[in-house]
């Protein structure tokens, strides 16, 4: 937002320079992007706080400018000079919503000259940056950047009966706006109406038909307060963007309707002439309560260690516009908050005002006094044991935002909360902080994808990443959502190695799979179990479901399916995991037990089976295992074949068998006639040849 130097020195009285203002308003927490000069005056550009829509005005960003120079804002003083008759006898305003508008006034003014606006109003809108229009709309303009009250201008003769109805638009209507566009509107849209149609699009446009032109005699002037979610709402939904809605979706003054209407009235008869009625139709049913909070001094330093004056602190809310009501018990204060100051409602928003003008760069740095010994929260040690196995493996931590596009729904399986994704829905955000990520993220898998491409775009090829966090699914009813911790990984590109400049391979299914593995042993749990399965955004032949020992799924592993490699524009293969912790971590850890190195020597044998391609290597461990063959010690893939000579539906697979006895040493017939019992049992179990 760009506030002119010289209006602030008007409202002020300012001796700071604009660099000097640049570097005590960014302090206070209003950051200045840039200081630009223009036609004799500086601009300053503000970045103002969401929950700080007061400052969006040269009055507001005023006020923390006469805190910072013990100064009084002089804000303008307004009556209208000529008033004729009540504003009720020429125009009739009626509010059917007042949850969306609690508040809305309309005052008349007629005969007034439509023209060109005097040069100094002219000047003032170009340098922040607001096109002239004529006199009356570039004074509503200039009010709002005054004030921060958005105002609007009817012709009145363009009102049917000259009336005003606040109410939700009608399933069917539609507005065409004065940028020229129609919009197709919806019962969820708050719009102004007249007698027969819709006439602006309640605080964010105006209509084409109502606009005031040079044949325009009498207006009608808006003031009004509307619910901020929802503004915000019929802005997005419409893809519109103003300075009127910029401000009531953050939350606009509700008691300053009428005085900004007033400051209006007040220049269009100065500038623009005309005759004004006495009042405004002033429509209120509700008054908003006033707020106030009790404020204890020394809770300024038991918070923020800043040593305060009482009559300092006193100063510096009182010129923040907070009034002290009343001394409560034990030294404590009541202060009643002023109505544009609609992120206060706690002690804490007190101290964090005196803290943010004493100086947030006289905080100490301590650590808070405790009683008690500090302790592991629950599984972190297991996180750590993560971080550190999937580190050596060559993986680097990622850290992403739990929000994610809407454009990801339905793309990724919930593989890490399988038991919810029959019932679950998605988590949507009601007020989201960046415009595109409205939902909270089901998987981690989105985040990983984005800086897998953001590596890409950078040059990086080699990329193995992996991310723990939260995921959030929708539960039934209006319970919470519910949360797992989950584990992502991401690998692509070669397996490079320390001190090597080329990667030796390429990644494959099994690097992935073997840092999963490797993780859980680290981190001494039980083995996971793979099972080949269709996974929703793996690719078909190359993805598996990843369980634990009881059966249940966990996760999910495999190559990246090609329609979303395509959407991403990856060129190279992409392998992706996840994995819920949340059931991983209530798992005991195992007992670890050791034993005296082995007295006697193994024998071990070797074993080629001819086997269908449907059966892994998980499946002959298990049957070798349930034969229990005596001094059976393990087994160890050696290697699998596939082509010239072996048929399609089948691949040889060599398999490297141990046994040891820990009385003695095995005799080579002992070894033969156990070896033979558990070819015999593969052979049948698997329809298996030797080869």
């Amino acid at each position: 937002m760009l506030i002119s130097y010289n209006w602030l020195r008007e409202l002020t009285g300012t001796k700071l320079t604009p660099l000097e203002l640049r570097e005590r308003l960014t302090m206070v927490g209003l950051a200045i992007d840039s200081v630009d000069e223009k036609d004799g005056d500086s601009l300053l550009d503000v970045e103002v706080p969401s929950n700080r829509p007061d400052c969006l005005s040269h009055v507001g960003i005023a006020r923390e400018v006469a805190v910072i120079e013990k100064s009084k804002v002089q804000s303008p003083n307004s009556k209208v000079a000529k008033t004729e008759g009540k504003a009720s006898d020429f125009a009739a305003v009626e509010i059917e919503d007042t949850e969306l508008c609690p508040r809305y006034a309309a005052r008349v003014v007629r005969g007034v000259k439509l023209g060109p606006s005097p040069d100094w109003l002219e000047k003032r809108l170009d340098e922040i940056g607001q096109r002239p229009i004529n006199n009356v709309a570039d004074i509503t303009n200039y009010v709002l950047h005054e004030l921060g009250q958005p105002l609007h201008a009817f012709d009145l003769k363009k009102l049917a009966e000259q009336r005003i109805i606040v109410r939700r638009a009608k399933t069917g209507e539609k507005l065409t706006t004065l940028d020229g566009v129609e919009r197709k509107l919806d019962p969820e849209m708050l719009v102004i109406a007249d007698a027969a149609r819709p006439v602006a699009l309640a605080g964010i446009m105006g209509g084409l038909d109502s606009e005031i032109s040079l044949s325009t005699v009498d207006v009608l002037i808006e003031s009004a307060y509307f619910d901020p979610d929802s503004i915000r709402r019929t802005a997005r939904k419409l893809g519109m963007d103003t300075e009127a809605s910029k401000r009531f979706e953050r939350g606009a003054d509700c008691e300053n309707v009428v005085n900004a209407q007033t400051r209006c009235v007040d220049l269009i008869g100065e500038i623009a002439g005309g005759l004004a009625t006495e009042d405004a139709i002033d429509v209120y049913p509700r008054p908003q309560p006033v707020r106030s909070v009790t404020f204890r001094p020394e809770r300024v330093e038991s918070l923020t260690s800043l040593r305060v004056d009482a009559a300092e602190m006193d100063r510096i809310l009182s010129a923040l516009g907070f009034v002290s009501a009343a001394a409560a018990k034990d030294k404590a204060k009541t202060f009643v908050v002023p109505s544009w100051r609609v992120d206060v409602g706690l002690e804490e928003d007190l101290v964090e005002e005196i803290a943010r003008h004493v100086g947030y760069e006289r905080i100490g740095s301590e650590l808070p006094p405790a009683a008690m010994a500090g302790e592991y929260q629950p599984a972190e040690i297991k996180r750590r044991s993560l971080r550190r196995a999937l580190t050596a493996l060559g993986f680097d931590e990622a850290i992403n935002v739990s929000f994610i596009d809407a454009a990801h729904d339905e793309v990724f399986a919930l593989a890490a909360v399988p038991q919810l994704s029959k019932h679950s829905s998605l988590v949507s955000l009601n007020n989201p902080i960046i415009e595109d990520a409205t939902r909270m993220r089901p998987s981690l898998l989105p985040g990983l994808l984005q800086s897998l491409r953001h590596n890409f775009n950078q040059g990086t090829k080699d990329v193995r990443l992996f991310e723990m966090g939260r995921v959030f699914v929708g539960s039934e009813g209006n319970e919470l959502p519910h949360e797992s911790e989950s584990l992502g990984l991401i690998a692509s590109g070669g397996a490079s190695e320390q001190d090597r400049a080329q990667a030796t391979r390429e990644l494959d299914f099994y690097d992935l799979k073997g840092a999963l593995e490797a993780a859980i042993a680290a981190v001494n749990l039980p083995a996971l179990v793979f099972t080949g399965a269709e996974v929703k955004h793996l690719r078909a032949g190359q993805a598996a479901n990843i369980s634990l020992a009881d059966g249940t799924v966990i996760g999910s592993v495999g190559a990246l399916s090609e329609t979303i490699s395509a959407g991403y524009k990856f060129r190279q293969r992409v392998y992706v995991a996840e994995l819920n912790l949340t059931p991983l971590f209530e798992i005991a850890e195992h007992e670890i037990k050791y034993e005296p190195l082995p007295r006697y020597p193994s024998v071990v044998r070797d074993v080629t089976l001819l086997v269908g391609r449907n059966v892994g290597f998980t499946e002959l461990v298990a049957g070798i295992e349930s034969e229990e063959i005596d001094d059976y010690r393990g087994v160890k893939l050696v290697g699998t074949y596939e082509g010239q000579n072996i048929p399609g539906d089948k691949r040889s697979v060599t398999l490297r068998v141990e046994y040891r006895s820990d009385q003695r040493t095995l005799r080579d017939e002992e070894v033969e006639g156990r070896h033979r019992r558990l070819l015999d049992s593969l052979l049948k179990k698997f329809n298996a040849e030797l080869h």
